[in-house]
């Protein structure tokens, strides 16, 4: 059964930890550019936000990957609770001091291992009870956990703990998951102790308008600082993301920032930027750059390929990154088939460089008035 969100006194805008000001508008769409506030920097929005799972993004020192991110950075929170700790991360002064990173971090919940993990996971309205992928040995991840966890560690955004049911699920389980994640959020903002640390919610119900139409209601009820839009990343086409959009962005408050999480495909952001998504993160372009897959302005590299054996061009004419300013194809590919790490380094820089000039470019073409257009070039460009 749903559980009524408590009555919460609206926290004045100037008060949170984080927030969030819309700077320029499309008209022909509901895309938006903006600034969000953290107590470690500001950052300009839409932000592509890597992913750090273990207090890292694989292979970059934090120098490296100043050069090519905005400033924000995600990391997990059921990874850094099974290694090295939270207790041991507070001690040694929190996540910032411990991987040396002075810009934002926000924290996932562990939700996603609640999906990610169920054959290892037992789910009930209290919580999850984990194995341990490591050590075999037993984690409850319950709500209040969950923020404690996330409030150790020292993030600038924490997230509720919610439930994304596997797909396919019938509507009556995704009603159960979206239950469970309204009752499980009314828990997190109650366990929350922190006023440097902001807390946002996570709106579930698959494709279904009325299911997310009502997690909304109650979560926007709470008071959060700011909303992602969660089961979006589980192995849905293009059409589905498209449709859990549709039916989400706009419900949720103008005033806080919105978040779509686990998305990273290019044709993808476009999409959520249209819909007025403001946030994003997903372990795609650091994944796909050590093993090999390159994104540039007209689609995917395959570095392994022959093609590239004795190719004198960068990866991506124009591109001011280490790998396209000092190196060929040709090179990067030698480098993979030698299995030198210097070539998944250079893959994920050069990726992580293209995401960022790509909303770079959407943020200047919203305050122009030609996001639409922008958009139609980079998708034809794209191609299929």
């Amino acid at each position: 059964m749903a559980t009524t969100a408590p009555e919460t006194a609206p926290t004045p805008i100037d008060a949170r930890p984080v927030r969030f000001a819309a700077t320029a508008r499309d008209a022909s769409s509901a895309a938006r550019a903006g600034i969000l506030h953290t107590p470690h920097g500001s950052v300009e929005t839409p932000v592509f936000m890597p992913v750090g799972t273990q207090a890292t993004v694989k292979g970059l020192t934090p120098g490296l990957l100043r050069d090519v991110c905005e400033g924000m950075i995600l990391a997990n929170t059921y990874h850094l609770a099974l290694r090295p700790g939270e207790e041991t991360v507070a001690a040694l002064g929190g996540l910032h001091r411990f991987m040396a990173w002075d810009g934002p971090i926000l924290t996932d919940s562990g939700g996603f291992q609640i999906f990610s993990l169920a054959h290892k996971a037992k789910i009930t309205d209290r919580g999850a009870t984990f194995r341990s992928h490591l050590d075999g040995r037993l984690l409850e991840l319950t709500p209040e956990r969950a923020v404690a966890i996330q409030e150790a560690l020292g993030a600038d955004v924490a997230m509720c703990l919610d439930q994304c049911p596997p797909l396919p699920a019938a509507k009556a389980d995704v009603e159960r998951a979206v239950d469970r994640t309204i009752a499980w959020a009314a828990r997190c903002k109650a366990a929350r102790s922190r006023p440097d640390q902001a807390l946002f919610g996570i709106v579930q119900g698959g494709a279904h308008e009325d299911l997310r139409g009502r997690c909304a209601s109650e979560l926007i009820a709470m008071d959060f600082d700011g909303h992602a839009i969660g089961g979006v990343s589980v192995g849905e086409s293009r059409e589905e993301v498209r449709k859990a959009l549709d039916v989400s962005v706009h419900l949720l408050p103008e005033d806080r920032p919105r978040y779509l999480m686990g998305v990273g495909r290019p044709q993808d952001l476009l999409d959520a930027v249209a819909a007025g998504v403001d946030m994003f993160d997903c372990v795609m372009p650091t994944r796909n750059g050590r093993n090999a897959t390159c994104f540039t302005a007209s689609g995917l590299v395959k570095l392994r390929n022959a093609a590239h054996a004795r190719d004198p061009r960068p990866l991506e004419e124009g591109c001011d990154c280490l790998a396209c300013a000092r190196f060929s194809r040709a090179y990067l590919r030698h480098l993979f088939l030698a299995r030198e790490m210097l070539g998944p380094i250079l893959a994920t820089i050069h990726n992580l460089a293209y995401l960022r000039r790509l909303m770079r470019r959407t943020r200047e073409a919203i305050r122009a008035g030609r996001f639409v257009q922008l958009r139609l070039d980079v998708l034809a460009a794209l191609g299929p």
